[in-house]
């Protein structure tokens, strides 16, 4: 549907307009009047401006309407003044404005096209010479239905495939927008709102322990922030979409004793253990791993009063690896907030890398449990 290059343009213009001016000779040679020469030309001119113009193609589509009125209306000594080589800029303007404008404009276009048809056959009609057969005068208004017909038809079937493309680039694109936003929200969920839960809970236990009243409520005010940022990074997260579909974060096993350690604190007792043999994990039961440890501790540390205890185990069996996070319940539940959405994130990674997930109450407290299958099990 891209626009004719201009300079492609005049150069049909030229063409167009010379063989014109040869048929008009011809008909002057042959016998026309000179206002019959006259009315062409300028029907030609009024083409040839309606084609020119690409600002506003309906009021070009009306003035080469226009022309070919008057060639229809203009008798000419054996033959239609309709076939006039200028005359040809009528379809491809009908054309024009078919693929540029909505169906609604491009029916009205056709209606317009064919009402004109009907018009120059009936004036050809009434002008029949004697002796003309009648099948003549059907025979040029079938054909010329059929030249309006089979362009508008064109037209429309090329609008309707171009309209296909945009809808299957602008779902690309939103697909490729909705999986960068899910990338932007793990990221920041997995990352970010982790090291703030444990922030805060390294701030707490500083304020429990420390013997400065002053100290203390300062600790205190820092932590409420904390807090609050951290529900404020989740109601970006909210906007983000409601679960995150992006790629995987390349995330070793090695990972997990470092975040275990990096979450303990004089009132977060925070351990780990890895039992058994280890065996090889795809990269997706890797992460899935890691960020369920991850979602376990973060979640341990933001809704349990301290002092609290968790256990972190990763058990290798024939086939699968168990990954467990267990709290004891700490001393109370804190009150729940805006419901997040690390868990459903975590269940996601899980099924697809072929495991399971599981929450069960166990020993005052909640566990865990994430089974993933090693690769010789899968």
């Amino acid at each position: 549907m891209t626009a004719p290059r201009p300079a492609a343009t005049v150069v049909a213009h030229v063409l167009i307009a010379s063989l014109t001016l040869l048929t008009l000779a011809g008909s002057w040679y042959l016998g026309a009047a000179p206002w019959q020469i006259l009315a062409a030309t300028g029907a030609a001119v009024l083409l040839h401006m309606g084609a020119a113009q690409q600002a506003n193609l309906w009021k070009g589509y009306a003035t080469g309407a226009l022309g070919m009125l008057v060639l229809a209306l203009t008798p000419f000594p054996g033959w239609s003044a309709v076939m006039l080589p200028s005359a040809v800029w009528f379809p491809f303007m009908l054309w024009r404005l078919t693929i540029r404008l909505p169906s609604r404009s491009s029916i009205k276009a056709l209606a317009v096209a064919v009402l004109g048809i009907v018009l120059t056959e009936l004036v050809a009609w009434a002008r029949r010479p004697t002796g003309v057969p009648v099948w003549s005068r059907l025979s040029e208004g079938w054909l010329l239905m059929l030249v309006v017909g089979g362009v508008w038809l064109a037209a429309l079937l090329v609008r309707r495939r171009h309209d296909a493309r945009q809808r299957a680039e602008s779902v690309r694109l939103a697909a490729a927008v909705a999986d960068e936003r899910a990338g932007i929200r793990r990221d920041l969920h997995d990352v970010i709102a982790h090291t703030v839960t444990v922030m805060v809970a390294r701030i707490e236990a500083a304020a429990v322990t420390t013997t400065d009243p002053a100290t203390r409520r300062e600790l205190g005010d820092i932590a409420e922030t904390g807090r609050d940022a951290h529900q404020g990074l989740r109601a970006m997260l909210a906007t983000l979409g409601p679960r995150a579909g992006a790629g995987r974060v390349p995330i070793s096993l090695d990972a997990i004793p470092d975040l275990v350690a990096s979450a303990a604190s004089p009132l977060h007792a925070v351990t780990f253990e890895e039992v058994g043999e280890r065996r090889p994990l795809s990269l997706s039961a890797e992460v899935a791993a890691v960020r369920a440890v991850q979602e376990g501790v973060t979640n341990a540390l933001r809704h349990l009063e301290p002092p609290v205890e968790v256990t972190v185990s990763v058990r290798w069996a024939p086939g699968e690896a168990v990954v467990e996070v267990r709290d004891d319940g700490g001393t109370a539940r804190r009150a729940a907030g805006s419901q997040g959405a690390g868990l459903m994130g975590v269940e996601e990674r899980v099924r697809t890398a072929g495991g399971t997930l599981s929450i069960d109450e166990g020993g005052g407290g909640w566990v865990l449990r994430a089974r993933l299958p090693t690769k010789e099990g899968a």
